[in-house]
Parts: C-alpha cells; sequence; structure tokens
C-alpha cells in the first residue's frame, strides 16, 4: 500500500512535466523560426528589403487596387478615386532605410516643381514609428501628402518588396511604370513629363 501512495505523486509530476514541454516545445520552435527570420533579414523589419539598386521594372498598365488613407498632419483623405484625372507618383519608403533618406530632398524639390500641374505625390511609410516618420518628414521639408500604412494593407495590395518602391499612375487610375530604389531628380521629371504628354 505504501508503495502505491508514493508512486501516485511522481506519476503525476511526470505527467506534468511532459505536458508542460510538449507545450513549450513549438513555442520554443517559433521563437527560434522568428529570431533566425530577423537575422537571415539582416535586420530589417519583417524582412522588407532593402532596394540600393535602381532601375525601372516591366509592368504592364493594370487598374491601381483601391486605397483610402488618412494622410499626416490632418491632411486630407486620400483615395485612389480622388486622385484620378492626374499623374500620380506613390511611394513606398521607411525612415530607417538608407536610399529613402537618400533620395527624400529630391522627390520633395521635384513635387515643388511641378506645383500647378496635374500631378500629385502620395508617400506612404511602411514598417515604420509615427514619431520617425514625422521627423524625416520635418527634415527634409517634404510637403507632399505622406500617410502610414500601419497594417501593411496597401502594400500587399500594390505587391511592394522592399522599399524604396515608386508606382506611377495615369490620369485613368492606372499603373503604369514601377521604379525600385532611390531616384534621381532628372529620373523624376522625364517620366512625369513622358505621361502628362501621354495625357493631351
Amino acid at each position: 500500500m505504501t508503495s502505491d501512495t508514493t508512486a501516485t505523486p511522481n506519476t503525476s509530476a511526470r505527467r506534468r512535466w511532459l505536458l508542460y514541454g510538449l507545450t513549450m516545445t513549438p513555442i520554443l520552435a517559433i521563437i527560434s523560426l522568428l529570431a533566425w527570420g530577423l537575422i537571415a533579414a539582416r535586420g530589417t523589419p519583417g524582412g522588407l528589403a532593402v532596394n540600393n539598386d535602381p532601375g525601372f521594372v516591366n509592368t504592364s498598365p493594370r487598374q491601381a487596387p483601391s486605397f483610402d488613407v488618412a494622410t499626416l498632419d490632418n491632411g486630407p483623405q486620400l483615395t485612389d478615386e480622388a486622385l484620378r484625372g492626374k499623374v500620380v507618383m506613390i511611394d513606398f519608403w521607411s525612415s530607417w532605410c538608407g536610399p529613402c533618406q537618400l533620395e527624400a530632398a529630391d522627390l520633395a524639390t521635384v513635387y515643388q516643381e511641378f506645383a500647378g500641374r496635374p500631378v500629385e505625390f502620395l508617400g506612404i511609410a511602411i514598417w515604420d514609428e509615427p514619431g520617425d516618420v514625422i521627423r524625416h518628414i520635418q527634415r527634409y521639408d517634404v510637403t507632399y501628402p505622406n500617410a502610414i500604412d500601419d497594417r501593411g494593407r496597401i502594400a500587399v495590395d500594390f505587391g511592394v518588396r522592399g522599399v524604396p518602391e515608386k508606382f506611377f499612375l495615369n490620369a485613368d487610375g492606372q499603373v503604369v511604370r514601377k521604379f525600385i530604389g532611390p531616384m534621381s531628380k532628372d529620373q523624376l521629371r522625364r517620366i512625369l513629363n513622358e505621361l502628362l504628354a501621354g495625357q493631351s
């Protein structure tokens, strides 16, 4: 009788430890997988690529995905419908991205040059913190509308794979050009002028 009563707590303890081990194993596996993913992505959030090498990407004209964003600093609510009739450059960027910092002042300059023409820029910050986004905009004197895609929905809809990536929309709301990496002022001027000429 004595041996039976002492064996029961030991068996119960073994079962608890077994259950604990079975519960913790998948949790530890997930943590290890996330850590490996961060290392493999070289520390960039979510494995988002940083596009250092600039260039156009072949793309067939397609209707831009619908979007509806609240712009920062109490700016206007912008939708794809509201931007119809204009040539639009949508720039997906992040404040921690070196190439985004490199081109920021140039984008701001060209935007000012095209003021008064049917052109609009929209910056969409992804994988970023609101305070860092605001500081970036102030530092580079960016005056065009910017928004934060905090859930990543717009970036996914557009098929963004890294930052910076730019999508150019014609007056009919079609994506007609895609450019990855930092863009020079001359490249930006040229594509805007081409798209404006196509409206005439």
